[in-house]
């Protein structure tokens, strides 16, 4: 699985200040990747900053579509140029791309075709939010009641796709924050998912768009989403 071509896709919004370390730091620790940086139809320098990258491919959105949006362009990319594996990494620089050998191995040791990059599976170190961390306990009941599946970090993007989750993804994907309906959609069709307990770091600029008044919005939106995948499962 080493040698295999892995292509490396950051989705991005107004991510001047991070986007070039977060390149940088994929090419230090994954050289031999390929990296495709979706600009989601930035406000700011994202496109400019990332294009002084050699070897970067840049897609420019013409609309902001969203993280659903956005990820699933690098979905389609990769599907389209019949890459066998493709990571996301956040342009926020939170994902630390030296961990992503520890994605690529649980990969390979339990055939998953998706491993999750989980903050709390065996990591203690990493603090986040009261009300992030309650969501987070509450989508895992919902995975246990409706899929019999253990998942401790739903909402992370830092994931491993194989070629047939890729296939899948290319064609739907959820479009607002799809990370823990995506587990719904991957079950449904018989993939299997695992985790691996990955270090991440804060943002070093900007905010992250779900503010604790923003979230029992965000997790009302994003339990009936669970469960209008899980109803169109039964279906």
């Amino acid at each position: 699985m080493e040698k295999e071509k892995i292509l490396i896709v950051i989705p991005a919004f107004n991510e001047q200040n991070n986007i070039s370390k977060v390149i940088w730091d994929v090419r230090q620790h994954i050289p031999n990747s390929d990296i495709l940086v979706i600009n989601d139809c930035s406000l700011d320098a994202t496109s400019v900053n990332a294009r002084m990258s050699n070897g970067v491919k840049v897609v420019d959105l013409p609309y902001n579509l969203g993280i659903g949006g956005a990820v699933q362009t690098g979905f389609k990319y990769a599907h389209a140029h019949g890459y066998p594996y493709m990571v996301q990494i956040d342009g926020d620089g939170q994902h630390i791309p030296q961990e992503v050998g520890k994605l690529v191995n649980a990969m390979a040791r339990s055939g998953c075709d998706m491993v999750i990059g989980s903050r709390f599976l065996d990591i203690r170190s990493y603090r986040t939010t009261w009300s992030r961390r309650l969501g987070i306990k509450v989508f895992d009941l919902l995975f246990r009641l409706l899929i019999q599946t253990k998942v401790t970090d739903s909402t992370s993007g830092f994931r491993i796709y194989n070629r047939k989750s890729i296939q899948l993804l290319s064609k739907y994907y959820p479009e607002d924050y799809p990370e823990p309906d995506a587990i719904i959609l991957l079950k449904k069709h018989g993939l299997r998912i695992s985790e691996v307990g990955v270090e991440m770091r804060p943002r070093e600029h900007g905010s992250s768009s779900i503010t604790p008044i923003k979230s029992p919005y965000y997790m009302a939106k994003v339990i009936l989403s669970i469960f209008f995948s899980y109803i169109r499962t039964r279906w």
